[in-house]
């Protein structure tokens, strides 16, 4: 506990001397204040702002698991905690791109989700044949938002002391293979994937087992204006899925339903895990306008 006190004082601290700092703006920034380049931190209403690498983890949908290998950027800012909660609003990146659309490899690629003789449409079946025949069997799964970055959620205060939703992703899984098409996904921004992301232990319904997040490493980075969380861990298990739609386009009332049998959906809360393994950056809006 004193810990995780000691964790939130120093953030808190750092960040609040960070703000005292002249606010001027610039177009562009240096060291590691360029990070922060896309923060809308000249909007008087975002107090602080965040730069999250997602550097590794895993995402298991219902019976699939990905791993995540390639860099994901999460970037934008974040104002004062509604009053009575440790919750903020979060605001879009100037760059419009607050959630990176960062591609993963499935692994075990289409093979893995699709058998082609197992298809009874013929159009179909050769398609599927053709797409292996061409050796385009890689599928990829690129994370994307459901919803506007105004609705993302986001606790400073719960990110450090390690309990409670430190951040809410609303976000959907976009499946990339010739075969497929370019409109599969697993979620919508009618019917997302709700992520409560927590560096405390998740609450997953019973019959399923707690997994439990980190803070990580707290660093200062020029001259203490920036606190770093590295190894930073945001875990979540009590999400579900709805089933694929859009897949193979205009074949996705036959092969949507193969899709789900071979991923697993649609899964109920507790079926599916997200690992997100983060090094993140914080900095207030003063101080990254004042460089």
């Amino acid at each position: 506990m004193l810990k995780t006190i000691a964790r939130t004082c120093l953030l808190g601290g750092v960040v609040a001397v960070a703000s005292l700092g002249p606010a001027t703006v610039a177009s562009a920034h240096s060291g590691e204040f360029s990070k922060f380049n896309y923060c809308p931190s000249t909007n008087v209403e975002v107090k602080k702002c965040l730069y999250s690498l997602t550097v590794g983890g895993e995402i298991i949908l219902g019976k699939k698991t990905t791993p995540i290998e390639n860099p994901v950027t999460l970037q934008g800012g974040y104002g004062k905690a509604a009053a009575g909660t440790h919750i903020s609003k979060f605001y879009e990146a100037t760059n419009g791109i607050t959630l990176s659309k960062t591609a993963q490899a499935v692994p075990g690629g289409l093979a893995g989700l699709v058998n082609c003789k197992k298809i009874s449409n013929i159009i179909l079946r050769v398609l599927c044949e053709a797409t292996f025949e061409n050796g385009f069997t890689g599928v990829n799964a690129t994370l994307e938002l459901a919803k506007p970055a105004s609705e993302i959620q986001i606790s400073e205060f719960n990110l450090t002391v390690e309990e409670g939703l430190a951040l809410q992703l609303p976000v959907k899984i976009h499946l990339e293979n010739p075969l497929l098409g370019s409109s599969c996904y697993v979620g919508s921004s009618t019917n997302p994937l709700i992520w409560n992301l927590t560096t405390g232990e998740t609450a997953p319904p019973k019959g399923f087992s707690s997994i439990k997040g980190s803070a990580g490493l707290l660093e200062g980075k020029e001259e203490d204006e920036i606190v770093a969380l590295l190894g930073n861990e945001l875990v979540d298990n009590t999400w579900g899925a709805p089933g694929a739609s859009g897949c193979g386009e205009p074949f996705s009332l036959i092969l949507d339903p193969i899709l789900d049998l071979a991923l697993g959906v649609p899964s109920n809360p507790g079926e599916n895990t997200a690992i997100l393994k983060n090094n993140i950056l914080v900095a207030s809006a003063a101080a990254v306008n004042a460089h």
